[in-house]
């Protein structure tokens, strides 16, 4: 039986396993943001708002919010 914790995502509880990325949690929590931060339309930041890569491992409590940004991914067709 695998051991699971709590963490929060978007103020939302996600009971995620030892060794979850703040990614994978993200994506446990709602697979479109996932897919979003793997295109560069989302990034991750702490409960501080300080802003998380993706591969950092959470600990039981972390809190995650998914920032979906207005901007698009450089060489987008943004227009400036």
């Amino acid at each position: 039986m695998t051991e699971h914790f709590r963490i929060f995502v978007n103020e939302r509880p996600v009971g995620v396993a030892p060794g979850t990325t703040a990614r994978e949690a993200a994506r446990a929590f709602d697979p479109a943001l996932g897919a979003r931060l793997d295109a560069g339309e989302a990034y991750l930041t702490d409960g501080r708002g300080v802003r998380l890569e993706g591969d950092e491992l959470v600990a039981p409590g972390s809190i995650l919010r998914v920032v979906v940004s207005a901007r698009r991914k450089e060489g987008g067709d943004a227009q400036p």
